[in-house]
């Protein structure tokens, strides 16, 4: 017979409970306080959705009625400089954080509410209602609120999905020593997200200081946790990845601020992360003013048994037992919570033609639209631009393309200490699988950051660091592929933060990656995602073709406040060419392409390694061809003034991509390209792509899935039979 050994966790696992002696001790002014957050967070979502049920909300009412004790109590026992993010039901915690700010010296009771809480309560269900007034704009709506200057940093559709987003705020406060801590808030579903695990495996190991406040309702949307997930008791996540965790009944006010307490005690002491697991009940359904059991998936007797232990009653009869207060504050309290929203409501809501509607003035514009996709580059005023044919420094004419990509970020690197280097192997292997980010760790230890095998976790943190404001993180993805296992991070949150917010928050991040057809690497590393980043709004893309060009335009990328896509290729990495011999502080614009060969006959637009192989076709068959190196790929940065011009010359176009024609970046650009100089085009648009299965192993048929000079070559002597021209010089 084996022998077994009990193994002890690495992190302890606890409940904690607000004994007697705890209400006993309560400060008086902090109850009150408590008690007059749940009264107000329970008005404002019995008037959500009351407004709800009339078909005044336009999508989701997510609320939180018997939720409230759990966003309470942890909330109050936060400093003014902690912050919390949340996902889809979130109404009660970005309310309690935002009361805290508003009314730092406590709420009372007994006192009618107005003044800051009235504006806050009034911006806030403007938010909802998709109005002009809210935080967001009316862009956020239920599920988006944000308002950093009171530590909301922004609730989250995506269930799990602000989670990685939460670290990184929380390893800004970590590296800036603030003594500041992050609460993440997310549902009992989010347990089971692979980022939500990733993201607290990562805090362990960095020891950031982040609660990962689990609200277990028992319940995602109607599936139970008992059919989710064999341990239901979701703080044993925790254990896991040496956690402290602790459970705490979210009924209880008290219970969960002592355990909020406990938490913050470890995360400000630079232990690392805690996890709350507060089990708490939403009294109605996901969604609208009806109750579960209307759904037939939870009973009347359940929801009347939870119902009689809520919080607002709970925190109510302690405090009249203690003689804090009597009956007669709470009735008062209770009518006062309802007459503030029903005046807000009807500040924003007006009743024409018999009927109730949102008071037309306070939509937003339709041409605040687009506004925010991107920002307006304002912040590149001043900037000295340089291109390599008129730069009027020392130029190095034998240097090697990924020492430049080494080069130019250990000397932004070493001008702005805000910068930080993140993704996996980037510390080792003498700068990464290629050398990309060779010496930095050495010299910036703390700000090369080489991570687990955790891409949607290291992006979203990365995102995290982006939106504080005080870092600007640089993530290699070792391949592009590897975006679609980090796609939520990439484009549900990083990309569209900006505009979902209200337009204002910057989001200054950059991705570096490479594409690596061609070295039989397979179909799972070599695409070109180009196009599938120029279909996602927010981003910008650039994708330099030399190692003069990478300095520049990567200047512009670190200096960008919107999140750039850098994009590198194999093929170059080792090609050497003209760069800076020491002066790496010059840009290259976003938006600017450049004619690499100037002709007469046809337009070929290309970019990254394509350039040069379309070069070479060229002159060796001698056709009269313009090439234009597109440089930034995205939709705001497409040099139109130069595309336009070249093809009014030559009347011809062709589009020359390497990779796959699903993921083709030509394909939208075409269509932009008919709509804006059909009319002077004197044949349809040509293309030039690789097959449509991505490359495999085996090098013939990788050669066969991409775009070859052949096939260039091809194009262009059919482009030039078309018109009956020569196809040779």
């Amino acid at each position: 017979m084996p022998e077994f050994t009990d193994l002890t966790p690495l992190a302890p696992w606890r409940a904690i409970t607000a004994t007697r002696d705890d209400w006993a001790a309560i400060d008086p002014k902090l109850a009150g306080t408590m008690l007059a957050q749940l009264h107000l967070i329970r008005a404002f979502e019995e008037k959500v959705l009351e407004l709800a049920a009339q078909g005044l909300v336009h999508g989701p009412a997510h609320a939180a009625i018997g939720q409230e004790g759990g966003a309470v109590g942890s909330a109050l026992a936060m400093r003014a400089g902690d912050q919390v993010n949340g996902s889809h039901r979130g109404h009660h915690q970005f309310l309690a954080k935002a009361l805290s700010y508003v009314k730092g010296d406590g709420i009372d009771p007994a006192a009618a509410p107005g003044g800051d809480i009235r504006d806050l309560s009034k911006r806030t269900l403007a938010e909802i209602l998709g109005l002009a007034q809210g935080f967001c704009r009316g862009r956020g709506g239920s599920m988006h609120l944000r308002w950093a200057e009171s530590g909301n940093l922004g609730t989250n559709a995506i269930v799990g999905g602000g989670v990685p987003m939460a670290a990184g705020a929380a390893w800004a406060h970590k590296r800036a020593a603030t003594g500041a801590v992050v609460y993440t808030y997310f549902g009992d579903g989010a347990t089971n997200i692979g980022s939500v695990l990733e993201t607290m495996n990562m805090a362990a190991a960095w020891k950031l200081p982040i609660c990962f406040f689990i609200e277990n309702n028992r319940y995602a949307v109607s599936t139970t946790v008992d059919e989710s997930t064999a341990e239901t008791r979701l703080s044993s996540r925790g254990l896991a990845f040496g956690i402290p965790a602790f459970k705490v009944d979210g009924m209880d006010p008290l219970a969960v601020y002592l355990a909020s307490l406990e938490a913050n005690r470890i995360m400000r002491a630079g232990d690392g992360p805690a996890i709350i697991e507060a089990d708490v009940y939403r009294f109605f359904h996901q969604n609208g003013a009806l109750p579960g059991s209307a759904f037939g998936y939870r009973s009347k007797e359940e929801e009347a048994a939870w119902r009689g232990r809520d919080p607002l009653d709970r925190m109510a009869r302690e405090l009249m037992e203690r003689q804090v207060l009597g009956q007669d504050t709470v009735d008062r309290l209770r009518e006062n919570c309802r007459q503030l929203m029903e005046e807000v409501a009807g500040e924003l809501i007006e009743t024409a033609d018999g009927e109730r509607r949102i008071i037309p003035a306070l939509w937003p514009q339709e041409d605040f639209r687009d506004f925010g996709v991107r920002g307006d580059l304002s912040e590149f005023s001043g900037v000295r631009y340089e291109e390599e044919e008129s730069f009027s420094g020392k130029l190095a004419r034998d240097a090697k393309f990924v020492d430049i990509v080494a080069d130019v970020m250990d000397r932004r690197m070493a001008q702005d200490d805000r910068i930080v280097v993140l993704g996996e192997d980037v510390h080792r292997l003498r700068g990464g699988t290629n050398g990309a980010t060779r010496g930095l760790s050495q010299k910036y230890p703390d700000r090369c950051l080489g991570t687990p095998i955790s891409e949607n976790a290291f992006t979203g943190l990365a995102g995290g660091m982006a939106a504080d404001g005080r870092v600007r993180p640089v993530v290699e993805f070792m391949y592009p592929d590897f975006m679609w296992v980090a796609a939520d991070q990439v484009f549900n949150q990083i990309g569209k933060a900006r505009h979902m917010f209200g337009g204002d928050n910057a989001m200054p991040l950059v991705l570096r990656t490479k594409v690596a057809m061609g070295t039989g690497y397979g179909s799972q590393h070599s695409m070109d995602p180009a196009g599938i980043f120029a279909t996602a709004p927010g981003w910008r893309i650039v994708a330099p073709s030399t190692p003069f060009d990478y300095v520049g335009l990567m200047n512009s990328a670190l200096l960008c406040d919107d999140p750039v896509l850098v994009l590198e290729h194999v093929d170059l990495y080792n090609s050497k060419g003209t760069a800076p011999a020491d002066d790496f502080d010059y840009f290259i614009p976003l938006g600017k392409a450049k004619i690499v060969r100037p002709g007469s006959r046809i337009t070929i637009l290309t970019y990254l390694a394509m350039v040069e192989k379309t070069r070479a076709v060229v002159e060796a068959t001698g056709i009269d061809a313009e090439i234009v190196d597109l440089r930034t790929l995205d939709r705001a940065g497409l040099d139109w003034e130069t595309i336009e011009a070249s093809i009014r010359k030559t009347n011809n176009v062709l589009i020359v991509e390497q990779g796959a024609a699903g993921t083709s970046y030509g394909g939208w650009l075409a269509d932009a390209l008919q709509r804006r100089v059909f009319d002077w085009l004197d044949q349809p648009i040509g293309r030039v792509h690789g097959g449509e299965a991505s490359p495999s192993i085996s090098k013939v048929l990788e050669v066969a899935a991409c775009a070859r000079p052949q096939d260039i070559e091809a194009a262009l002597r059919d482009a030039m039979a078309a018109q009956g021209l020569p196809t040779t010089a």
